[in-house]
C-alpha cells in the first residue's frame, strides 16, 4: 500500500537540548537526559545529572508525555517515548526533542524510527566522517511514510501491545533483582544473617567470616574468540554479551566464540562498570568485557554478584575499572551462610532468566511484525 511521504519537520516540532556549560547556565538545578540515558524504546534513569535551567527555558527544553527523545550523536536516531517517568525532566544538547502535530501518532513515529534504524535508512542524514551526528536541520528533512491517522493508531496499538508485555517483564526482573539485593543488604551490610544473635562481630567481621580482596576469590575463564562489534548480527545462534547496557548486544554464529563452562558467569564492563549475571551459553563481546567466576566455595556466584554490585567504583570515572574492582575487599561468610544464601537467591536468578526469555521472544515477535506493518504489507 502506498502512503503519503512527508518531511519530519512538516509534521512535528523539534529542538535540540541545552548546551552543558556550568559557568554560563543560570536558574535552578534540574535533572536532564543525556545521550547515554536513551536506549531504543526506554530510558536509563539510574544515573542522571543536573544543570541549571531558567524559567523561560522550561518549555523549550522540558519534556511532555508523548515526546520523542532522539539521539543527535552516538547512535543518531536512537530514540524512546517520554512517558513522564520522572517529573520536570529536561534534555541536554546531545538529544532532540520531537513533538508530533495532531495528524501524527507519537507511537507510530517511534516505530517508524525503529524500523528505519534497523534498515539503515537514517544513515543518509548523518554528518561526520568518524563520529556520526544528525543535526537539527537534517532531522527535519527526514522523509517518512505517513498513513492516515487511524491506520497509524492501529499499527501502534498492535506493536505497543508487545512493548507493554516487554515492559511488564522488565519490571518483574527489576523486582526479582531487588529481592536478591535486599537479602544481601540484610545479611552482609546490616549483618542480620542467620545466627547473627549469637555470633560475635569484631571490626565489622562476624566470627568465622573474613574480609578479603575480590582478586583472591576469582579465577580465570578459558579464552574463546572475541566477537568484534562490527561482526555483531541482529539474529544468530549465540547471544553476545559485552559491556554495553543492553543485556544482549547482538548475535553470532561463530562456534569458536562460545563461552559455556557449566556455571553462571558474571560479566563486568571494564569501562562502563556494568555488571550482568549470565546463566546461559554466550559469546564474549568487544574489548573491555571481563568474565568473572568464583573459585571459593564460601563465595557462590549469586553472592559474588551481589557483593560486586555493592562496590562503588564511580570515583574512578573513565578508566579501566577491573583492576580497581579486584583490589576491593568483600566479606566472605561461613560455608553454612554461603550455602543458605545460594539456596535462596539462585532460584531468583533462574526466574529472572525465564522472564527475560519471555521478553526476548516478545521483542522478536514485534520485530518480525514491524517491517510488515510499517511497509503496509499487512493491511490494518
Amino acid at each position: 500500500m502506498k502512503w503519503e511521504t512527508v518531511k519530519l519537520g512538516d509534521v512535528t516540532d523539534s529542538c535540540l537540548g541545552k548546551m552543558l556549560d556550568q559557568n554560563k547556565n543560570k536558574g535552578t538545578f534540574q535533572p536532564y537526559l543525556a545521550n547515554v540515558n536513551v536506549r531504543w524504546g526506554s530510558f536509563d534513569l539510574d544515573n542522571l545529572s543536573e544543570m541549571r535551567f531558567e524559567e523561560h527555558e522550561q518549555e523549550r527544553y522540558g519534556l511532555r508525555y508523548g515526546d520523542l527523545v532522539i539521539c543527535e550523536g552516538g547512535e543518531p536516531g536512537r530514540c524512546a517515548i517520554w512517558k513522564d517517568e520522572l517529573p520536570n525532566m529536561k534534555i541536554q544538547k546531545a538529544l532532540h526533542r520531537v513533538r508530533v502535530h495532531d495528524d501524527m501518532d507519537y507511537r507510530y513515529l517511534f516505530y517508524w524510527f525503529l524500523y528505519a534504524g534497523k534498515r539503515g535508512v537514517l544513515e543518509q542524514y548523518f554528518t561526520g566522517a568518524t563520529i556520526k551526528h544528525m543535526p537539527g536541520d537534517k532531522l527535519k528533512t527526514i522523509e517518512i511514510e505517513k498513513p492516515p491517522l487511524h491506520i497509524q493508531k492501529h499499527v501502534a496499538d498492535i506493536l505497543s501491545a508487545y512493548d507493554a508485555l516487554i515492559e511488564n517483564n522488565q519490571k518483574q526482573i527489576k523486582l526479582l533483582e531487588e529481592a536478591a539485593q535486599r537479602l544481601y543488604k540484610e545479611w552482609f551490610i546490616d549483618l542480620r544473617f542467620p545466627g547473627y544473635e549469637t555470633t560475635p562481630v569484631v571490626d565489622g567481621v562476624p566470627k568465622g567470616w573474613e574480609k578479603t580482596t575480590v582478586n583472591s576469590l576469582i579465577g580465570k575463564v578459558q579464552r574463546t574468540k572475541q566477537v568484534m562489534t562490527s561482526d555483531y548480527l541482529n539474529e544468530g545462534e549465540i547471544p553476545i554479551i559485552d559491556q554495553s547496557r543492553d543485556f544482549i548486544a547482538g548475535y553470532t554464529n561463530d562456534k569458536e566464540s562460545l563461552v559455556n563452562i557449566g556455571i553462571p558467569v558474571i560479566v563486568f564492563g571494564d569501562h562502563t562498570r556494568v555488571l550482568k549475571y549470565i546463566t546461559f551459553p554466550f559469546a564474549k563481546g568487544a574489548d573491555g568485557t571481563q568474565l568473572i567466576v568464583s573459585i571459593c566455595e564460601r563465595m557462590p556466584q549469586p553472592l559474588l554478584y551481589c557483593s560486586l554490585v555493592n562496590i562503588d567504583l564511580s570515583n574512578y570515572h573513565y578508566a579501566r575499572h577491573f583492576k580497581y574492582l579486584k583490589s576491593e575487599e568483600i566479606l566472605v561468610p561461613t560455608l553454612a551462610v554461603a550455602k543458605k544464601f545460594d539456596r535462596i537467591t539462585s532460584p531468583l536468578f533462574d526466574q529472572i532468566q525465564s522472564v527475560r526469555e519471555i521478553a526476548t521472544k516478545a521483542a522478536q515477535a514485534r520485530d518480525c511484525l514491524l517491517p510488515k506493518l510499517m511497509s503496509g504489507e499487512i493491511e490494518v
